[in-house]
C-alpha cells in the first residue's frame, strides 16, 4: 500500500477518471495508479514506491504535458500544487507545480510585471517552462526557460533536491529543455519582466485574400523589430456557435501581433499588415497584460488531436507558396497550420546555459488537427505531406513543447536538441535517473 496526504485513486474509483485524462483526449490512459500529490512528500513517496514496485512513472498537473498512454504504470497529479508569491523588488515569482499562468499573470500585473508565459494562459507555467516556453514576449526576452532562477524537484531516487546554477548546476541545466525527464518539479522561482500591456490581437483575412496575407506577412515578418511577436495562421472554423460570428463555418488566414515596445509604435508596425485586404474582424488594440490570452483566443477544453512542427530557418515567398499549396483555402486540408516568429532574443544564449534547442530557428511552422471530424491516418499524412513539403527551409529540428502524440520515439525526440546537448542529456539521465523511471514523455533514455 502506498501511504500519502492526498488522495490515491485506482481504476474503477469515482474520481479515477477526472485525474487520468490529459488535454489531448486522443490518448484514453488507464494507469494502474493515480496519486494526487497534497504537497512534495506526496511526490517522494510516489517516486520511492514506482522505484520499488517496476512502475514507470508520468506527471500530470493540467493535463497539457501526457504524450504517450499510462496504461498500468503511476500517474502523479501535481494539479494540487498551488500558489503564486511575488517578490516585486526582486522581479520574481515563485510557482507552484500545479499553477496555471493566468495565476502568475494575474499576481505579477500589479506591480507592472509579467512572466514569460505562452500564448495560452491556461497551460500548467511549470510544464512550458522545463520545455523552453515560447510566447508574446519571447522574441523581446528570450524562452522562459532563459529567466528560471530555482528549482524544487523530486529524482528518481525520490530525493527532494534544489537545483539552481550554484547548487546542483548539471541537474539544473538538463530540467530546463530536458523536461520531465530528470525529475519531477515541485516549484520553481522565475525571473519577471517589467510589461502592464500589450498593443495586439488577430487581423482574420478571407479565403480571397489568404494568398496577399501570408506572401505579405513573409516579407513583413523580416523586417520588425524584437518587441513585436507576431504569428500568421490558416484555419477553417467549424459553423459552431463558440466562433464568432464573422467567421463561422468559414475560411481564414489570421495574422496575430503583440508589441511589447514603447506605447504608440505598435500601431506603425501593424499598419502594413492592413494593406493585404479587408479582414472578417479585426481585434488588434491596446490592452492590458492580462488579456494577452485573447491574442491566439485558444480553446480552453480539452479535445483530441494530432499535433507535428518544424524549425525553420527562413520563411520566404516558396516557402508561402509550399504552405499554400498543402493548407490554403482550395486544398480542403484537414490541418490548421500555425507559422511564428523566432529568432529576437530566442537565438541568443541565456546567462545561465540550459539545454533548451531550437535557437537557430527563424521561424516556427506547427500544424495540428482534430481527431473526429477527421481520421488520424488523414490527419499524418497531411502533416506529412506538408512539413515534408517545408524541407528546404527546415533546420532539421523541432521544439519539445510542440511535439505531438506521433514524436514520442527517441529518433524525433532528437531532433529537439543539438546533438552535443542531447549526447550530454542522455549522460546526464543515466546520472540521475539510471533505470529510465521518468519514460512516460518525450523521452531522453540513459546512455548506455
Amino acid at each position: 500500500m502506498i501511504e500519502t496526504k492526498g488522495p490515491v485513486y485506482r481504476p474503477g474509483d469515482a474520481e479515477y477518471d477526472a485525474h487520468r485524462t490529459g488535454y489531448n483526449l486522443a490518448l484514453d490512459h488507464r494507469p494502474g495508479l493515480v496519486v494526487v500529490a497534497a504537497d512534495p512528500q506526496d511526490v517522494s513517496t510516489a517516486v520511492r514506491y514506482a522505484a520499488a514496485n517496476g512502475l514507470a512513472v508520468a506527471v500530470r498537473a493540467t493535463g497539457h504535458g501526457i504524450s504517450v498512454p499510462t496504461d498500468g504504470e503511476l500517474v502523479i497529479d501535481t494539479a494540487g500544487l498551488d500558489g503564486v508569491t511575488v517578490d516585486p523588488a526582486a522581479r520574481t515569482a515563485t510557482v507552484a507545480a500545479g499553477v496555471r499562468w493566468r495565476e502568475v499573470i494575474a499576481a505579477a500585473a500589479p506591480h507592472g510585471l509579467a512572466p514569460l508565459s505562452g500564448s495560452n494562459p491556461d497551460v500548467g507555467a511549470v510544464g512550458y517552462t522545463l520545455g523552453g516556453g515560447i510566447g508574446l514576449l519571447g522574441r523581446h526576452h528570450g524562452f522562459a526557460a532563459d529567466h528560471v532562477r530555482r528549482l524544487e524537484v523530486v529524482t528518481a531516487d525520490g530525493r527532494h533536491r534544489t537545483a539552481t546554477p550554484a547548487a546542483e548546476p548539471e541537474l539544473f541545466w538538463a530540467l530546463l529543455g530536458g523536461k520531465d525527464n530528470f525529475g519531477i518539479v515541485t516549484e520553481m522561482e522565475i525571473g519577471l519582466v517589467p510589461c502592464t500591456g500589450l498593443y495586439g490581437g488577430g487581423l482574420y483575412f478571407p479565403a480571397e485574400s489568404a494568398a496577399a496575407a501570408l506572401h505579405g506577412w513573409a516579407a513583413w515578418s523580416r523586417t520588425v523589430p524584437e518587441q513585436l511577436a507576431t504569428s500568421a495562421q490558416l484555419i477553417r472554423y467549424p459553423d459552431l456557435e463558440a466562433v464568432p460570428e464573422p467567421l463561422r463555418g468559414r475560411y481564414a488566414a489570421v495574422l496575430r501581433v503583440a508589441w511589447s515596445g514603447p506605447a504608440g509604435q505598435g500601431e506603425e508596425w501593424v499598419r502594413p499588415l492592413r494593406a493585404f485586404g479587408t479582414p472578417l474582424l479585426d481585434t488588434v488594440r491596446e490592452l492590458p497584460f492580462t488579456e494577452a490570452g485573447t491574442i491566439h483566443h485558444e480553446p480552453p477544453f480539452a479535445h483530441p488531436a494530432s499535433d507535428r512542427n518544424s524549425t525553420l530557418r527562413a520563411f520566404t515567398a516558396a516557402t508561402a507558396d509550399a504552405v499554400l499549396d498543402l493548407a490554403g483555402p482550395d486544398a480542403g486540408s484537414p490541418l490548421i497550420v500555425e507559422i511564428r516568429l523566432q529568432g529576437g532574443a530566442y537565438s541568443r544564449e541565456p546567462a545561465v546555459p540550459n539545454a533548451v534547442g531550437g535557437r537557430d530557428a527563424e521561424y516556427l511552422a506547427f500544424s495540428t488537427g482534430v481527431i473526429g471530424p477527421f481520421a488520424l491516418e488523414e490527419l499524418r499524412a497531411a502533416h506529412t505531406a506538408l512539413h515534408g513539403s517545408l524541407r528546404p527551409w527546415s533546420t532539421g529540428g523541432a521544439l519539445a513543447n510542440f511535439f505531438g502524440m506521433d514524436d514520442a520515439d527517441p529518433a524525433t525526440v532528437r531532433t529537439a536538441y543539438p546533438e552535443p546537448v542531447h549526447r550530454r542529456l542522455t549522460e546526464l539521465k543515466a546520472v540521475y535517473d539510471p533505470g529510465n523511471l521518468f519514460r512516460l514523455n518525450f523521452n531522453i533514455p540513459p546512455a548506455s
